[in-house]
């Protein structure tokens, strides 16, 4: 089934869906899920409210007619989330899935990553913020050791995977890391993405002090590194890329503040519990899991996510100040999806 293209009021197509597959994360990451908000017995959303799979996918299927044509896997932690395969197997057969891929913390790709190889994905982005054993541990909330994380890496890598490896980076936490991450990953030829650190949510004391924006990474790697800048390779795609001089590796930046791309911004979000969301800083969504368990039928489900696209106008970090990222209400990047 495929639909007239859909635009919104900035005539930014529809491209890319974002799927948060749980709420739930095994790490308690301070820019995400803090631990002193994020305890022990925080109540996460029980299983039945979660999207089922089946319900996943009947609404990418609509999101495809559309226009969809990328789809990520996100969380929370999306390996925590039970039979991840069988739904990978579904969504990689989809016609008009081009481009597939997940986001993941790589605690459990070393038990997951073959089974989901043979569901057919190929597109991994491992999160890992520093190499230090112990600052990562520290950063992570549960103290484990890079370590782990590489050596998973390593086995998605051998695998089959592509790999490309982000880091947010935050002044005064982690910013010793960036020359001892972009030797290490440039030595292994993996593509390392460098993530201005972003006010998501409420809850991770964001302020304009904390960011270290791409120019001042730059002229870091730069000092060390000869590189050379790279053009984008399709409309939508958020990574200023660069490449090394001296090998074929990459590095990329993802400025949403220094240098924010709202105007061709493509991705819609759906939550783990079946909102749908037009912006990563969104207050609000639309309900479609309560849709779907009311009987709609997928002209209306299509109506109502055409008509919420057609009228989206976001434009967050073109308009961010210290006062909006204080005053705004935001979903949290658990929930919503990264």
């Amino acid at each position: 089934m495929r639909t007239l293209p859909v635009q919104d009021q900035l005539r930014r197509p529809i491209r890319d869906l974002r799927i948060s597959v749980t709420d739930r994360c095994n790490f308690r990451c301070s820019y995400c899920m803090p631990k002193e908000l994020f305890g022990d017995d925080y109540a996460f959303l029980p299983a039945g409210e979660l999207l089922t799979f089946d319900e996943i996918s009947r609404l990418t299927n609509l999101f495809i007619s559309l226009g969809v044509t990328k789809i990520r896997l996100t969380g929370g932690e999306p390996l925590l989330r039970r039979e991840l395969p069988v739904l990978v197997e579904g969504l990689r057969a989809m016609d008009g899935v081009k481009d597939m891929g997940l986001t993941t913390n790589g605690v459990l790709l070393g038990q997951q990553a073959e089974p989901l190889y043979a569901a057919g994905l190929r597109r991994l982005n491992v999160s890992l913020d520093a190499l230090d054993p112990e600052l990562f541990g520290q950063m992570n909330g549960r103290g484990l050791k890079s370590g782990v994380i590489l050596k998973n890496i390593e086995h998605a890598v051998n695998t089959g995977f592509e790999v490309k490896v982000n880091m947010v980076v935050q002044r005064g936490v982690n910013e010793s890391q960036i020359e001892p991450m972009a030797r290490y990953f440039k030595e292994k030829q993996i593509t390392l993405r460098f993530i201005e650190f972003m006010d998501v949510g409420n809850d991770n004391g964001w302020s304009f002090k904390k960011v270290v924006t791409k120019k001042e990474i730059l002229e870091r790697l730069q000092s060390s590194f000869e590189m050379e800048a790279l053009g984008h390779s399709y409309f939508g795609e958020v990574a200023e890329r660069y490449r090394y001089k001296d090998s074929g590796a990459e590095v990329g930046f993802i400025t949403s503040v220094s240098e924010s791309f709202c105007s061709s911004c493509t991705r819609a979000r759906l939550s783990s519990d079946g909102k749908f969301y037009t912006c990563l800083f969104a207050s609000t969504g639309l309900d479609l899991r309560a849709m779907l368990r009311s009987g709609a039928d997928d002209y209306s489900l299509l109506k109502a996510i055409r008509t919420v696209w057609e009228q989206r106008s976001d434009r967050y970090s073109d308009e961010r100040t210290e006062q909006t990222a204080r005053s705004r209400t935001k979903i949290g990047m658990s929930y919503i999806g990264g």
